[in-house]
């Protein structure tokens, strides 16, 4: 019985995905408005059938992406600090930074927030994640004490967006582990480079 469940639950999967990344490639050439469900169900080779039996509207595909990649960013900004109590950027090693990573894992995606209206909110969104992770997962040393905590966590939320937009808009001509490297280098010129994770 567990594997025909498992059966069902890979060909969920595998079908819900089909459906995102043809809506993300329909989205490229279409405005988002103008995309039918039977594009979506032609693009990813499926019937309309099987759209319905998870989504009611073309909506509800593009908001569990969104989720799915929002889900996605939290896991890669925490990954250099989930483990440690006290995380000091000087010890970081780029392999350790992985939200470039993501962004390449979902490059299509982040591709069109840059090109498209529809995800336009997307890159508010993507700063308040990252604004209330620094605040809520970190304790940050600042050594100036009129510098307010919550403006400068949305300051870096928003200096790691200016970078990914560049990246973006350079067609992604450097590599992900050039791009971490980098912002660990523009990190490591602030004098307020450690952290506590306040999530252990």
């Amino acid at each position: 019985m567990s594997n025909k469940n498992e059966y069902i639950d890979r060909r969920i999967v595998k079908s819900k995905k089909a459906m995102k990344d043809a809506i993300l490639s329909l989205m490229q050439d279409k405005d988002f408005k103008e995309i039918s469900i039977s594009d979506i169900v032609r693009a990813a080779d499926l019937n309309r059938g099987t759209f319905y039996k998870h989504y009611q509207y073309k909506e509800d595909l593009l908001n569990e992406l969104i989720d799915e990649v929002i889900a996605d960013l939290v896991a890669s900004f925490r990954e250099p600090y989930k483990d440690i109590e006290i995380l000091d950027v000087k010890n970081l090693t780029t392999s350790a930074v992985k939200v470039f990573d993501h962004v390449q894992k979902y490059s299509t995606f982040y591709s069109l927030i840059v090109s498209t209206s529809v995800l336009a909110g997307f890159q508010q969104k993507f700063c308040e994640v990252l604004k209330e992770l620094t605040l809520n997962d970190l304790n940050e040393s600042i050594p100036n004490s009129k510098v307010n905590r919550e403006l400068h966590a949305s300051y870096q939320a928003y200096a790691i967006l200016g970078l990914i937009i560049e990246w973006i808009q350079g067609n992604f001509k450097y590599s992900s582990s050039y791009m971490a490297e980098q912002l660990l280098e523009i990190l490591k010129h602030n004098k307020s480079a450690t952290f506590i994770n306040t999530k252990n």
